[in-house]
């Protein structure tokens, strides 16, 4: 019985792991990897483990409550609920306008094209407007029908290449430094970066709880509590497994060589396919450039989706209204041209606008992080429904956690 209800609980945790694993992945692990070997891997396997009650709260909240996170800030303080929808404000152009450029850099190595200088906004506008229309007219159903399938392929294609990296083993004699002798004052802000969207940032979490709560209506089915947060920490865990992966292939089949991945898009996915096709072997070419540019394109529609779904729910709350039918629309539209905006001001910087995105994303990660907590320990779940004591412990060490990396940021922002 339990695994027949699991299916119909089966999506947003995929939802999930598919929009995580892109830019953090895809990007920041494999060049933590390549520039730093496995130097870096204390630092993603902390961010994925105190970030995780973050996010489990989400899924952990809509299940027991039938309520999005949002609606629980609502019912905290109605400041909450403003704060978040600046937070959301702040954030999401630069957040899609990051994942749609990367997206784009794939799509052009995909197709082998290169863009002349007078039309090199093409690529990324032709992406906005597919992300835009398929939600436009797909909305929850065709996402959650989409992301499985690219999440599918994403993974055994990436699962092959680590292990055929691990078979042919690294290029470079010592893949392993200690970590002060690479850590450097100019190391901070790529650390921070690479821990901001590891695997997702943490505002994502009200996604989770928005999706679930789509999932239970487009299926007809409630899931129990266990069910729904068994869903997620599968998607959440098997993300965080794939992040290493990613940092082995940089550091297998990059660092040391003295070769080094582009900074812009399309050098960047070039290296990257190329990287993986090398080790893999030339005939998997197309199929290595089109599972990274369907990874960046489920990171697309991902990301669209939550930012314009959170956004529009967090208006309804704070009016205190209905939400109107238009509102999602006219959100995806707004976050589109937002992000195209984005993308134009910062076009000749592929890392900055990236490490811009996901420091913003790591800035506001405590402040969530503390909300998603007083929620699920308040008096809006039964005890039996809130989680175990060392969750609860782990939840505030999180917290304290990313206190602490915000304030070295603001350190080293003054120095």
């Amino acid at each position: 019985m339990f695994t027949k209800n699991f299916f119909k609980t089966l999506g947003p945790g995929i939802l999930f792991a598919s929009t995580a694993i892109g830019v953090s992945h895809l990007v920041q692990s494999t060049r933590a990897g390549a520039e730093y070997g496995f130097a870096l891997v204390g630092f993603i396997l902390a961010a994925n483990l105190f970030k995780w009650p973050s996010f489990e709260f989400g899924t952990r909240y809509a299940a027991a409550t039938g309520r999005s996170l949002i609606d629980g800030y609502q019912k905290l303080h109605p400041a909450f609920s403003v704060l978040y929808l600046l937070i959301n404000l702040l954030s999401m152009f630069f957040v899609n306008a990051a994942v749609t450029f990367v997206a784009a850099g794939f799509l052009q190595n995909l197709l082998g094209i290169s863009v002349a200088p007078a039309y090199y906004y093409l690529p990324t506008l032709v992406l906005f407007l597919f992300s835009f229309s398929f939600l436009a007219l797909g909305r929850y159903s065709l996402l959650d029908s989409g992301i499985k399938v690219i999440g599918t392929f994403m993974l055994f294609t990436t699962l092959a290449a680590f292990f055929i990296a691990l078979a042919n083993g690294p290029e470079a004699p010592l893949v392993y430094q200690p970590l002060q002798q690479l850590i450097t004052i100019e190391s901070v802000p790529f650390i921070i970066a690479l821990m901001g969207w590891m695997p997702s940032a943490i505002d994502s979490s009200t996604w989770n709880s928005l999706w679930t709560i789509e999932r239970a209506r487009q299926t007809g089915y409630k899931p129990s509590i266990r069910e729904a947060v068994t869903e997620f920490n599968l998607g959440f865990w098997t993300s965080a497994a794939l992040s290493l992966c990613f940092v082995v292939l940089g550091a297998y089949l990059l660092y040391g060589t003295g070769n080094s991945l582009p900074n812009n898009n399309v050098g960047f996915a070039t290296g990257i396919v190329t990287l993986y096709s090398a080790n893999l072997g030339s005939w998997t070419f197309p199929i290595i450039a089109g599972a990274g540019f369907t990874i960046m394109l489920g990171t697309c529609i991902g990301v669209l989706d939550g930012y314009a779904r959170s956004t529009a729910r967090v208006i309804a709350v704070i009016r205190n209204r209905p939400e109107s039918k238009r509102a999602y629309l006219l959100w995806i539209s707004t976050i589109t041209l937002g992000g195209f905006s984005i993308i134009a001001f910062f076009l000749p910087s592929f890392n900055t606008l990236i490490e811009l995105a996901t420091t913003i994303s790591f800035m506001i990660a405590p402040f969530i992080a503390f909300l998603n907590y007083r929620l699920v320990f308040s008096t809006h779940l039964s005890r039996e429904q809130q989680p175990s004591r060392a969750m609860r412990i782990l939840s505030v060490l999180g917290v304290l956690f990313l206190t602490l990396f915000c304030a070295v940021m603001i350190w080293f922002w003054n120095v």
